[in-house]
């Protein structure tokens, strides 16, 4: 039932043979180069805060990795064939015929998206407000370009829920938090120089 419904969904949001122009242009800006966006936000809230900023930033990045980490696991243990392997619908991006299930892309930026925008942070919650629509879209750009099935973005999306809820539990906080002033420590050594030019926060 429920893989019938995967192909139902995946039909309807899989482009038709002949993408071509713009439409394809844009689907691979968004499928390939969105999640750039992930350590973007990442090292802006870091480099640009101090505090509640860097601590968000970290646990955002904790979840991540934990979540691609699972995922790894999953892959692992369990190979899903993608579309282009199962010759199934179109597709127009290169990829590897490695196992889709759960999405690494979607689950990237759902984890830091997640975090961040139920942070307490003022520009973290902000960075990840922006970040929510545009991980729909990631999602969305690499079942219409036919790399995934839409069972690998709700996968993504329960994996990294399940990681973002875990780095907002005080003990995920508290340890963060214990953490931070030796990243910092190491922070400013190593960018001594710009932080001491003022283009950085120390």
């Amino acid at each position: 039932m429920l893989e019938h419904f995967n192909l139902i969904l995946f039909s309807a949001l899989n482009a038709h043979a002949d993408l071509a122009g713009w439409q394809l242009q844009g689907a691979v800006f968004a499928a390939e180069w969105l999640i750039f966006l992930v350590p973007l936000s990442l090292v802006l809230l870091w480099t640009t805060g101090a505090g509640p900023g860097r601590e968000v930033a970290l646990r955002a990045f904790g979840a991540a990795i934990g979540a691609l980490t699972l995922n790894a696991m999953i892959g692992h243990l369990w190979y899903s064939p993608r579309p282009f392997v199962a010759e199934v619908g179109h597709t127009f991006l290169l990829h590897a015929p490695d196992s889709s299930f759960p999405s690494d892309h979607a689950t990237s930026i759902f984890s830091v998206a997640l975090v961040l925008a139920f942070s307490q942070a003022p520009l973290a919650r902000r960075l990840g407000l922006v970040m929510l629509p545009l991980s729909l879209v990631v999602a969305w750009s690499r079942v219409y370009l036919g790399v995934h099935w839409p069972k690998d973005m709700f996968g993504a999306l329960l994996v990294s829920s399940g990681f973002a809820l875990l780095a907002c539990t005080p003990l995920a906080q508290a340890a963060c938090a214990r953490v931070l002033p030796a990243l910092e420590s190491v922070y400013r050594r190593v960018l001594a120089l710009p932080i001491g030019r003022g283009w950085l926060r120390p």
